[in-house]
């Protein structure tokens, strides 16, 4: 039968991937004794052999950079996604790929398939626009799971093919979400990872983590809250080793109440699709420390400007060494980071340290000055007060007319005075304050790719 030889061949593909990539993790773990000069050589080499790989196979590439392959990384363009899509064809180093072939595998993608047989495919979320695409060939692929169970070492969660380590992971389940297609790779004996979306019933992931009892916990930052919530309050019981926040801003409130539920601190974890893990906390809580080994991180300002140390950028600049299939050089993420002005830290990686994150900059909120001018709100002044209502999901939707405050079966929430606080904390923001109305909702609008935006905008 069919199905006979199917669970053996899982198991094989399972085990030579984890082979992988502890064989990777040791090699990372070699680089965090590094001293600082060694990390600087290691990322010329590195950019270097990269930038020699795209300009051998990216007819895009070699147009774009024209004139300027040998000028240092600073001098190079900015790569945005809209570039990047429209001249998918070409920059993609395999030239038997084409876009829409990519776009109808992901369209009837449901589990870990590969395209061609060969490379993995997730796409962004598209609130900017178009969505991006991105794909991995299975070398790639190594690093950026690397990348992921590096963040997690970090944290003390260091599993391998002698130390199992079960895993829930609360987020999104879209095949098409890079979060999915990493806990389908890393599903395995020795690594059973159970993924549950965060959209589904409150008491439905409750019973699921329940019956698990993960040592590990991944959850979006507000999923983390409401985890969090039902576990002091009796309802959720389970006793993870090493919690985890992923995505959204991690506030010093929910850091607080999941720290309360589980008597540790969650670890946060800054990544995104184009680059896998980002940046991670160590043990010490001192920041996140830069993967500068894997990823070059420039912060900048609107016009492309560096920003210095202990200033919030307006978006930051990637350039990920490993990738090779679709180079990425330069690309634009609209992120607001800041760069730690003092970079030491007790635990000696020679990783620059990020202060804070303040979330993506299309989640932040544009208003009005009394002056006539524009300013922008980020998206932690929301979160401070919205982490203290109790209800099983929000979203702030910001309008022409006003901001409307979405809540999912909100809990002893009075929405006047909701709305007083969002206001008044507008009002300490310097910006012409606008009308506010709650509302409750059955649930809160989803992008395609299930994630439901903590912060939007819409112009209808």
């Amino acid at each position: 039968m069919a199905g006979g030889h199917t669970a053996p061949s899982r198991v094989s593909d399972a085990a030579r991937r984890a082979g992988l990539v502890l064989a990777v993790l040791r090699r990372l773990r070699r680089r965090d004794s590094w001293s600082r000069a060694q990390l600087i050589a290691h990322q010329g080499r590195a950019l270097a052999v990269l930038r020699a790989h795209a300009y051998a196979h990216s007819p895009f590439y070699r147009r774009l950079h024209a004139g300027r392959f040998d000028t240092p990384l600073s001098d190079l363009p900015v790569l945005t996604k809209a570039q990047l899509m429209e001249g998918f064809d070409e920059a993609v180093t395999d030239r038997a790929v084409r876009l829409d072939a990519v776009e109808r595998h992901l369209d009837v993608l449901r589990g870990d398939e590969l395209f061609r047989g060969r490379y993995r495919v997730c796409a962004t979320a598209g609130t900017t626009g178009r969505r991006g695409i991105l794909l991995w060939d299975r070398s790639e692929w190594v690093d950026v799971l690397a990348s992921y169970n590096r963040a997690q070492e970090w944290g003390g969660a260091r599993a391998g093919l002698t130390r199992r380590m079960s895993t829930a992971v609360v987020s999104s389940t879209n095949p098409t979400h890079q979060s999915a297609r990493v806990g389908a790779s890393i599903d395995s004996a020795w690594l059973p990872t159970v993924r549950i979306d965060s959209g589904d019933d409150r008491a439905s992931i409750v019973l699921r983590l329940n019956g698990r009892q993960p040592r590990t916990l991944v959850a979006y930052a507000s999923m983390l809250r409401v985890l969090a919530e039902e576990q002091l309050a009796g309802r959720l019981a389970i006793a993870p080793e090493f919690v985890f926040s992923a995505s959204e801003v991690l506030t010093r409130s929910t850091r607080d109440a999941a720290t309360a539920a589980w008597g540790r601190q969650p670890r946060d974890v800054y990544a995104a699709t184009e680059t896998a893990a980002i940046a991670a906390e160590c043990g010490q809580h001192p920041g996140l420390h830069l993967f500068e080994d894997l990823v070059l991180t420039e912060v900048v300002d609107g016009n492309d400007r560096p920003v210095p140390p202990g200033e919030y950028g307006a978006k930051v600049l990637v350039t990920v060494l490993f990738s090779r299939t679709l180079p990425l050089i330069r690309y634009e993420m609209t992120d607001s980071v800041q760069i730690a002005v003092e970079h030491d830290c007790p635990c000696g990686r020679p990783y620059a340290l990020l202060a804070g994150v303040q979330g993506r900059l299309q989640e932040a909120l544009q208003f009005a000055t009394a002056g006539g001018g524009e300013r922008t709100v980020q998206p932690v002044v929301v979160h401070h007060i919205m982490d203290r209502v109790t209800s099983a999901g929000w979203q702030v939707v910001q309008r022409p007319e006003g901001l409307e405050v979405l809540l999912v079966r909100p809990r002893n929430v009075d929405p006047t005075a909701l709305a007083a606080k969002v206001r008044s904390a507008l009002a300490e923001q310097g910006v012409v304050v606008p009308d506010v109305r709650v509302r409750e909702v059955e649930s809160v609008p989803r992008t395609a790719l299930g994630k439901a935006p903590l912060i939007t905008g819409t112009t209808s």
